[in-house]
Formats: structure tokens, sequence, C-alpha cells
């Protein structure tokens, strides 16, 4: 398991960034603060009374139409998938998010200008042990047009394939073994992406109303709108990808495995996850360093909330 950290990792200091809503069109700031181990991530609504937190968790899902949402006693936090991929991909473990909105700011519609702040901050590690959720069984969730399935691997590996009835998309495939350098080098400046009649269409609803070609991928009829073209030839599966990678750490701890995911998307991937955690005969807690099972009891209250 070269490569993967026995230790938790947090950031050395508060960050801070800016940015719009995508779907409220709102002026958002977000800041990242440290966290002690075993605290997980935690998203506080500073703009609330009280300043309510929620645990970056699947079990806090509250809506994955549009993006993943999490939310508690009433109150949400939406759009934290780029984040939370950026969370995943640098390896950092425990961090508290304020923001003063109930979305996060969408930056540049890719997860780099967060790793790019994290990595500012600094990494720091930690005392306590990285504990890791090892797949030994298969898992795998069947849809009409849609695949997840996860397998035993000593190590975290991402095999994405997507479908579009569009010439400039058709059938792409990516796959990684996701390290820190290969999730900042190729995975985490992909943008999202949609079409334009989307668009127009959300913002008939009041939706999408901080989309723009400085914050997304645009395509019509004829390819992609936006002046600069593409970051990489197969941008839109890697950034289905980076969404992947955002989505399966609401888990709660890294994974151990190799996931296969074919046309699948926030609601598919909450809706595996629920099943991976049910399907506790096919995983085990463990530290690398060990290869032990973990009996860490606030380890495992945090898994279970």
């Amino acid at each position: 398991m070269a490569g993967y950290t026995n230790k938790q990792k947090t950031i050395k200091k508060t960050v801070s960034c800016s940015g719009v809503g995508v779907h409220s069109g709102k002026q958002v700031h977000l800041t990242v603060k440290p966290a002690f181990v075993n605290h997980g991530i935690k998203f506080v609504r500073t703009d609330l009374p009280g300043k309510p937190s929620v645990s970056a968790h699947f079990s806090k899902v509250v809506d994955t139409s549009l993006a993943t949402v999490i939310g508690a006693d009433g109150f949400i936090v939406s759009t934290i998938e780029h984040l939370m991929a950026a969370f995943a991909g640098l390896a950092v473990d425990n961090a508290i998010v304020e923001v003063n909105c109930y979305e996060l700011p969408i930056m540049d519609g890719s997860a780099g200008p967060f790793v790019r702040m994290l990595k500012s901050a600094g990494l720091e590690s930690q005392l306590g042990p990285r504990h890791y959720l090892a797949v030994h069984k298969p898992i795998e969730l069947v849809g009409a047009d849609k695949f997840l399935g996860i397998y035993p691997a000593n190590h975290f590996s991402i095999l994405c394939i997507i479908e579009y009835d569009h010439p400039l998309i058709r059938s792409q495939k990516y796959e990684i073994k996701v390290t820190e350098d290969r999730f900042e080098n190729d995975i985490a400046n992909a943008r999202t992406f949609g079409f334009l009649h989307e668009f127009e269409y959300l913002r008939q609803y009041g939706l999408a109303q901080g989309a723009s070609l400085e914050n997304a991928v645009a395509v019509d009829g004829n390819g992609v709108i936006n002046e600069e073209g593409l970051r990489y030839d197969d941008e839109f599966v890697r950034h289905k990808l980076l969404d992947c990678i955002g989505d399966f750490s609401l888990l709660g701890l890294p994974l151990l495995g190799r996931i296969v995911a074919k046309r699948t998307g926030h609601s598919f991937n909450h809706a595996f996850l629920k099943k991976l955690f049910l399907k506790k005969d096919a995983w085990q807690t463990c530290c690398v360093k060990q290869n032990t099972t973990c009996c860490d009891q606030a380890l495992l209250k945090r898994l279970a909330n």
C-alpha cells in the first residue's frame, strides 16, 4: 500500500476564498479551519442563528438532484462535492468549513481552486492513525442504464465511463489510482459541464443563476462554447470521476478498493454508498500500517452518524 499515509491529516492554518453560488447567484465566503483527530469534515452555516453544523457524511445527504446537498435540523449546505473531492484527493481527514450561504462557491467549476487553497494552508500530519474502509468482497449496484461496483484492492482506484448522445463526447472512460499527485495533476482541474439548453431550462426555474462560461464548460450542438476550449480532450469524464471522488468521500473513511462507475451521477452514487455501508460482511475498517481490523470507538461512532 505504498503512497498511503498511516496518519490522519488536517491543514496547518485557516484559509478562505470567495465566489459565486452556481444556483443562487449570490456571493459566498468560505473559510476552512484545522480540526482535531477523528473530527472528520464538518460544515458550519455562519449566516444562521447559533451557527449550526452538519457532518459531511452520506447519512446527512438530503438531495442529489442537481448537486450533493447535506442538511440537518432544517438547514442545508449544497454543492459540496468539489470541495469534498479536494479534501479526499489531498488526504485531508479533519477540517471545519464555514460558509455564509446555503451553497458553496462554484469557483471555476473544478476542484482546482480548492486544492490550491488547501495547499497554501499547508497540510499537517496528526497523531491519530488513519483508518481505511477495506473492501474484501465485491459490491454492485445495477440500474436501468447505470452501474456501480467496488472490488477488493490494496489501493483506491476508479474506472469511470460516461456515454452521451453528442458527437463531441460519445463514450469516454478514464481510470486512475487515486494518489495526491495524480488527483492534483490529472483530475482536480476538470470542470463541470452542461448543455446549453439545460442551462436555459434551469434558469427558467430560478436555478443556475450563477452559472457562466467562467465556471462551467457549455456545450451546444456544434461543440464547446467556451473560447478557451477544453483543458483535457476527455475533460468530461475526468470531471465525472472528480464528482465520484467527492461523493464517495461521504462514506467518512478513505476507501481501499477498485470502483467501476458507468453513467452514474450524484443520486446513484449516494444509493451505492447506502448499499455499501449495509454490506458489513464485505468490508472492514483497518489501519494501513497494522493492516488489522480497527476497533476505535470514536471512529466507529463517527461512521454511524
